[in-house]
């Protein structure tokens, strides 16, 4: 039987934005990230192109540690909150449009894209997905992530 978790109240939140973020891609974080995520490729290692997936951690806040869940994960602020608390990862999308280089400035437009519900074998379960569009400094589009989360 399908619930009624998701109130208008909560649906609301469907198009809400978090503050834009911007950092600087550095030859050493590229490097650092390559080293750390076994990358083979001289172009990464040697800090000239990041390769996939380094933009992840580039936008993540530096917090204190009471700013984390106790399983050690950053509140996000852009979620509502939610009256199911064990969340789960749901799938990550990822569409490159062009290679991230040192040296770039690159901006993060976080959204609040999708709010649903499903009925799993053991009960409800509320599905959220937070698009991230990442640009570099000439407006044109870096990449594209959608990740989808399942709270149960």
């Amino acid at each position: 039987m399908m619930g009624n978790l998701l109130t208008d109240h909560l649906l609301s939140n469907i198009g809400k934005k978090a503050p834009i973020k911007k950092e600087l891609v550095t030859r050493r974080d590229i490097r650092k990230y390559s080293i750390a995520t076994g990358q083979r490729q001289k172009k990464f290692l040697d800090g000239d192109e990041a390769p996939p997936m380094f933009h992840v951690s580039l936008f993540w806040d530096v917090v204190d540690m009471d700013q984390l869940s106790p399983d050690g994960v950053f509140i996000d602020r852009l979620l509502p909150e939610f009256p199911l608390k064990k969340a789960m990862a749901g799938g990550l999308k990822i569409d490159y449009y062009q290679p991230v280089y040192p040296g770039q400035w690159l901006t993060a437009a976080r959204t609040l894209t999708d709010i649903y519900e499903k009925e799993g074998s053991k009960g409800p379960l509320i599905f959220y997905e937070i698009t991230m569009e990442v640009e570099n400094e000439a407006e044109e589009k870096v990449l594209t992530e959608v990740t989808t989360r399942i709270l149960r």
